[in-house]
């Protein structure tokens, strides 16, 4: 008897903190029938050897799950071959979405699937036989198939190119007979079988694809855009061989079917070329990073491939050239345009210890730096990514376009049959029935449908990423169009996020010096910004610190701790309040946040009664574009209600000074998530524009989130779009991109629906021939990429 044949399969495993959890795993896996697994540490793997006569992969994944554990979900994107149309895109959706645990995402526009899915349930070829299964061809797109997507596709245009040229060419003197006719001639200027001997190859080689794709739709068990060139033409070509074959007396349609394949295939070129144009944004940014680099390697200056850097090598870049990857400057000083990355067309200086990004331009000096960031590691590497992930993703507007899309092609067909049969019936002219039937199914455009929404997606997020305004979906574009309030939050955003020691206000015995002396020491042990504003002046100032004992925060409030004997309290002149401590110089604190400063107060607790020792005042400079960015945004109809942890009276100086009218004072961090969903409580469609750890919260309750690009990576991956520019004019420059960008689908939508709304009852009624409507079919897709394409006109505010 022979041994079952064991499948293998790899599981991605997250949530193990050791090697008891793998073993965990492992039994659990184990227990079940014929299987022999194997888990790793280390690479957090499951290697998974079993019957699936006995077993499946599902009862894999649910063990694992049993034990407390997930199975890590996988993302691929394939690129798509042979897709012609927006149905083609829905047939290729609903054969994936039917696989188990996979969820896909096809963009006609971009001819790329985003496919998430379970590891076991399927594999990555499965997905790829299925899409082969449906009538197309699929390949894994990798990190290097930038330039060889741009190859195939230049080459596969070349081809088509040719393939119109003799197409043209065949059907120009057809064209001319039918020209000939209108004038009134009424003879054929042609012998009739040079005319079919003209059309054949235009019908059956040039027009092969059209009877591919169709025919694989079919199979597949949909239907696009050629099955009804294939129909359409092959009505009118097959009508016209039986009437020359059998030399019956009626009229021939030769040129229109040759004309129509001719129109549909120039249509295809110009959506092809514009379609190109609307990925120029990624293509640019690629481009701009160098292909070599220079390095230090034991002490001497080598030229070597920018993809073999490593973390660590030092690599020189001299003026006028470009970052190969991101680092820091640890020699010499210039000025750096980063605008291929912001937006921002002033330079930004650099000295040692600056940050540098791979694919901007070194202006001045000589520098030398140190790689911390290569390959797919480096900023301009997320920004690529981050414009793919939006330019794939689908928006809202788009559902019914889809749905639409997806039944269109047999209502079309169905239409076409209804006006054969009832204008032949009505008429008994059953060849003018048949010339309507083929303009019918000529005329309609499920294309211009499926194409109206992501070419605009692509050319707006690509406009977005020229700016500094990264959009992590089309979803998040579209609802940021809805804003009705932004809600900042003050530190970082507002300002520039540099508190400093502005003031420092001793009581009784103590100099500025001693009293700067205890505050930094006690707050040694604090992340607080303004903790290390402190620090740094103490650190500027030269104090010399102390050691400290039972350091404890006291959140969004201020620290306690123990240093040479005695107890500390550091914090907010409310803090103090709270611990009994009455005897504040209350002028001196409301002056000084009355000046939009926040004031800290240190206490000697030591005794019952507690003793202030003074007063540092600490300021956060407005950032020098606030004002304005608050004015444009309240120009485009916009509330703003800035949040700050500060007291009213602090609060609000810095709101009278960035002019907003309302603001929440003494917020704590844990409570700006509470405040937002307040606000949204009151019917206002919301956005929250954050930058740190602790507005991740914030940002995740809004409707849309904004995070500042320099914040941290905990606010960047909340938010629903990216600021790399830190700069509040940025959120304005989003919420005005959106609108366009909205504009623009809306009149895609409008113009493909009221297209198809009018052409077919048109066509049908007989008032259009079927090479006017073949025309008019292959310039529709054209003009709706055109629209989107105005996007690029679109520019930010100043």
């Amino acid at each position: 008897m022979n041994s079952p044949t064991l499948k293998r399969i790899e599981l991605p495993i997250e949530g193990m903190t050791c090697a008891a959890c793998a073993s965990r795993i492992e039994k659990n896996l184990n227990k079940l029938s014929s299987v022999q697994a194997a888990v790793n540490f280390a690479n957090e793997k499951a290697l998974v050897n079993y019957d699936e006569n006995q077993v499946n992969a599902s009862a894999l994944i649910q063990a694992i799950e049993k034990a407390g554990f997930h199975v890590t979900p996988r993302s691929v994107q394939l690129q798509i071959h042979n897709m012609t149309c927006a149905a083609c895109a829905d047939h290729i959706e609903k054969a994936l979405n039917k696989l188990p645990g996979v969820t896909a995402v096809v963009n006609v526009a971009t001819e790329i699937a985003r496919i998430n899915f379970m590891p076991g349930n399927v594999t990555i070829q499965q997905l790829i036989d299925t899409i082969v299964h449906a009538g197309y061809g699929a390949s894994e797109i990798s990190e290097n198939t930038h330039a060889e997507q741009k190859a195939r596709r230049q080459a596969a245009y070349q081809t088509e190119l040719r393939l119109f040229q003799i197409s043209a060419i065949l059907t120009l003197p057809l064209v001319l007979q039918m020209g000939a006719m209108f004038t009134g001639h009424e003879m054929d200027l042609l012998p009739r079988w040079l005319q079919w001997l003209l059309a054949t190859p235009v019908q059956f080689w040039i027009g092969r694809r059209f009877y591919i794709g169709g025919w694989h739709a079919l199979r597949g068990g949909g239907a696009n855009m050629d099955v009804l060139v294939a129909l359409g033409t092959s009505m009118a070509y097959f009508f016209s061989a039986a009437v020359t074959a059998f030399g019956l007396n009626q009229h021939i349609y030769f040129e229109a079917s040759a004309a129509i394949i001719t129109l549909v295939l120039l249509g295809k070129l110009m959506e092809a070329r514009a379609k190109g144009k609307t990925s120029e944004a990624i293509e640019a940014l690629i481009r701009l990073q160098p292909k070599t680099a220079r390095i230090e390697r034991h002490g001497e200056i080598i030229e070597v491939s920018a993809s073999s850097l490593q973390v660590n090598d030092i690599f020189l870049v001299r003026p006028g050239e470009n970052f190969p990857v991101d680092g820091v400057v640890v020699e010499g000083s210039s000025n750096v345009n980063e605008s291929m990355l912001t937006g921002e067309s002033l330079p930004v200086s650099k000295q040692i210890d600056s940050k540098v990004f791979a694919a901007t331009q070194n202006q001045q000096g000589f520098l030398k730096c140190r790689a911390t960031s290569v390959g797919t590691q480096t900023q301009l590497a997320a920004i690529i990514h981050l414009v793919e992930e939006a330019q794939g993703s689908k928006a809202p507007i788009q559902r019914m376009a889809d749905t639409i899309s997806g039944i269109f092609v047999p209502i079309v067909v169905f239409i076409s049959f209804l006006t054969f049969v009832i204008t032949g019936w009505l008429t008994e002219d059953f060849v003018n029935a048949l010339v309507n039937a083929v303009s019918v199914l000529v005329i309609a455009c499920p294309c211009a449908l499926g194409l109206a929404t992501p070419t605009a997606i692509m050319v707006g997020t690509g406009r977005g990423a020229q700016i500094g305004v990264l959009v992590k979906n089309a979803a998040a574009l579209e609802h940021a169009e809805k804003i009705q309030t932004v809600i900042v939050d003050k530190t970082g955003t507002l300002t520039e996020g540099k508190p400093e020691v502005t003031d420092i206000i001793p009581a009784d015995s103590h100099d500025s010096l001693d009293l700067l002396r205890i505050t930094a020491s006690l707050e040694q042990g604090s992340e607080h910004p303004l903790a290390r504003a402190i620090l740094d002046h103490a650190k500027k100032m030269q104090v010399t610190l102390q050691p400290i004992q039972d350091f404890a925060a006291i959140t969004g409030s201020g620290i306690t701790a123990l240093m040479e004997g005695a107890h500390y309290l550091v914090g907010s002149p409310k803090l103090l309040k709270q611990h009994g401590i009455n005897n504040l110089d209350e002028q001196q604190i409301n002056r000084l946040q009355a000046e939009g400063k926040t004031v800290i107060g240190i206490a000697d607790i030591s005794n019952n009664t507690g003793k202030v020792l003074g007063f540092l005042a600490i300021a956060d400079r407005l950032r020098a574009t606030s004002r304005k960015a608050v004015e444009q945004l309240q120009s485009l109809g916009i509330e703003i209600i800035m949040l700050t942890g500060d007291n009213a009276v602090t609060a609000a100086a810095i709101a009278q000074q960035a002019g907003i009218t309302q603001f929440q004072a003494e917020v704590l961090p844990s409570d700006k998530a509470s405040a937002v969903k307040n606000i949204k409580a009151g019917g206002r469609f919301t956005a929250m524009v954050g930058d740190g750890i602790n507005d991740a919260p914030a940002l995740a309750a809004a409707d849309v989130s904004f995070a500042i690009g320099a914040g941290s990576d905990v606010a960047i991956e909340a938010a629903d779009i990216t600021l790399v520019r830190n700069d509040l004019m940025s959120v304005a420059d989003a919420i005005s991109l959106s609108r366009a960008t909205l504009r623009k689908i809306r009149q895609n939508l409008f113009f493909a629906f009221v297209y198809n709304s009018l052409g077919i009852p048109l066509a049908a009624a007989g008032m259009l021939n079927p090479v006017i409507a073949g025309a008019a079919m292959a310039m529709s897709s054209v003009s709706v990429v055109s629209n989107s394409l105005l996007l690029k006109r679109w520019q930010k505010q100043l």
